[in-house]
């Protein structure tokens, strides 16, 4: 690659001119290679939602054969959140030191057998340990798409691959209501926990054969090698975690993702059990599954969509991180209609005002996962990730109760909860604006 071509491509394709469709072109043109890597990691992510939005699904049967109460599903997913956490810093820091290929395939293992274990549990309590290993193993998700996405993708192309492996989320949390239904008439809810678990089985052998690092990768071109690593960064000698923590980037994001991330957990955990309150909707696909796919279809538009607006002001010359917390802004505005739920008679009003929400949310989260990568050195991307993810999680654990609680006092009214979540955005967007280093830092050893 000639010396222009470096700097003038440094960003992404996004920086050149013409149309969009020449733009996606050129991008291709160049190798195809980090768009396989990131099919692979867009898969993890859908089977990860599967697996998690699958117990929101299954609530109310499973509910009704266990008796369980509304605090005893807020503890289920609460120590779901433990095990989250815990798994966030532990493997963030893993993957770091060993790599991402290792320790992914590791804990999609693991997670697939604590999924079919699901199947054999008879209890609240059984429930409870099932979540607690499942959430341990699947925090190894988003550190290592991230990690991904940072080793193989430029500034310019970061937002649109973040948003596009993130839109796995939605298409998971999509499919379950689609599918589910089926097995659980055919087979039944313990079938379904083995079914689930058998997908992370056919994803360990394609990531087992396909996946390198770009400098390790067997058959990418030269070109696209150059153009993946146009922005050089200086060599950075390995920090200890105690430094990392001390970092101002750390906790610009830890915190901000912390106030953001739980209120995608209660869409999943408590929207199905909303919807069959508010309007007596039963778990098959035209009650329940028709409102849901709406719902996570818009939240995929959202994702991707949000990569995009990031990417087009940085290839019109705007500073990436300026780029995503303008993009952030909007997005934060968009949710604002989501207060218009709770209260909503008609249930289409309420699945528009939610699709809306969900899908700025998700639009955020490709940009604030594209902002940590941009200022983060990439020898330190899943720890930093990772640290921010446990933060993250237990936010989520206390949302977790504070939503059971809520629920339980005000007889599952859940006007307070819908009213509280645009708020959080606003809150995270200040301290990210004040907080989020504007390049790159080169540590000393």
């Amino acid at each position: 690659m000639i010396p222009s071509q470096s700097s003038r491509l440094a960003h992404g394709p996004v920086a050149a001119s013409g149309s969009i469709g020449d733009k996606i072109r050129g991008a291709m043109a160049v190798g195809k290679t980090r768009w396989g890597m990131l099919a692979l990691v867009f898969f993890a992510t859908t089977l990860n939602y599967i697996d998690r939005a699958a117990l929101g699904v299954m609530q109310p049967i499973l509910a009704k054969e266990m008796s369980w109460t509304a605090m005893d599903y807020a503890n289920i997913n609460f120590w779901f959140q433990v095990g989250y956490a815990v798994g966030f810093v532990l493997q963030g820091r893993l993957i770091d030191r060993i790599g991402v290929k290792r320790v992914f395939f590791c804990a999609v293992l693991l997670w697939s057998l604590a999924t079919g274990a699901h199947g054999l549990a008879t209890s609240a309590v059984g429930f409870m340990v099932c979540r607690f290993i499942l959430g341990l193993t699947e925090a190894a998700n988003y550190p290592a798409c991230v990690k991904t996405t940072r080793l193989w993708f430029p500034a310019g192309e970061r937002a649109v691959a973040t948003g596009i492996f993130n839109a796995g989320t939605n298409v998971g949390a999509m499919f379950t209501p689609m599918l589910l239904p089926l097995v659980l008439h055919v087979w039944g809810w313990q079938a379904a926990f083995l079914c689930m678990a058998a997908l992370g089985g056919i994803w360990l052998v394609f990531w087992g054969l396909k996946y390198f690092n770009p400098e390790d990768h067997p058959s990418v071109k030269q070109s696209e090698l150059d153009y993946i690593q146009a922005q050089d960064e200086p060599d950075q000698a390995r920090v200890p975690f105690s430094r990392i923590l001390r970092m101002r980037g750390t906790w610009a994001f830890a915190l901000a993702y912390s106030i953001t991330a739980p209120v995608f957990w209660f869409y999943l955990y408590w929207l199905p059990p909303f919807l069959n309150q508010q309007y007596n909707l039963g778990i098959n696909v035209t009650q329940m599954g028709i409102p849901l796919i709406i719902i996570y279809l818009t939240a995929d538009f959202g994702s991707v969509g949000g990569g995009i607006l990031s990417s087009f002001l940085i290839g019109r010359g705007v500073n990436p991180i300026k780029a995503r917390l303008m993009s952030m802004l909007l997005f934060a505005c968009c949710i604002v209609g989501v207060i218009m739920a709770a209260g909503s008679s008609s249930l289409w009003v309420a699945v528009f005002a939610i699709s809306l929400a969900i899908g700025a949310h998700q639009a955020w989260t490709a940009n604030i996962w594209s902002l940590v990568m941009d200022y983060t050195p990439k020898h330190m991307m899943s720890t930093v990730f990772g640290f921010g993810g446990m933060c993250a999680a237990i936010g989520g654990m206390f949302m977790t109760q504070l939503v059971g609680h809520i629920l339980t006092i005000t007889n599952n009214n859940y006007t307070v909860l819908f009213t509280l979540i645009p708020a959080m955005y606003f809150i995270a967007l200040a301290w990210m604006y004040f907080m989020a280093p504007r390049k790159v830092p080169t540590l000393e050893s």
